[in-house]
């Protein structure tokens, strides 16, 4: 029987969803399985964790504290920006999300938070952040990764290989 490890490709159903309320903020049921790599950091670590050893057919349910998941709320990550460094056709209201690229060329996604007349307030925390998170999730299937999904460290395909 095949089981969740390192180096298995992993095919789950999930429901995430807040302790607190029983909200759901991501599910997979009634769409594609998720599909991902084991040991190369596709998922949060306190997911990967959980899910280590279950095999097909099994159910798992855990809750992940920030730390196991997206982390604490960095108040260093929350910045004032010049309301004239936003491009004139993106929309500026509270809620919005868009990306921002470093110097090193990477996308960091924000969240605007606060907008006054010349200054808009972004948090480029995860949205997640600093919140507990409580997955439910379904092994649908567990194969061996091709050499080529390994190196690259992601899943290729829903279920097969991409050529």
């Amino acid at each position: 029987m095949t089981t969740i490890d390192n180096d298995k490709v992993a095919m789950v159903h999930y429901r995430g969803t807040f302790p607190e309320d029983g909200e759901e903020f991501d599910s997979s049921h009634g769409a594609e399985p998720l599909g991902f790599l084991v040991g190369h950091k596709n998922m949060i670590p306190g997911f990967e964790r959980e899910m280590m050893g279950a095999e097909v057919g099994e159910k798992r349910e855990f809750t992940l504290t920030p730390d196991r998941a997206y982390g604490e709320k960095d108040d260093g990550a929350i910045q004032q920006v010049p309301r004239d460094q936003f491009p004139p056709e993106m929309p500026l209201e509270i809620g919005v999300m868009g990306a921002a690229q470093t110097e090193q060329g990477q996308q960091m996604q924000f969240t605007i938070t606060d907008i006054s007349d010349d200054i808009v307030t972004v948090d480029f925390n995860h949205q997640m952040a600093g919140k507990t998170l409580r997955f439910s999730v379904e092994v649908v299937d567990v194969r061996a990764a091709v050499a080529e999904e390994i190196s690259h460290g992601h899943v290729h395909g829903a279920g097969g290989h991409e050529h």
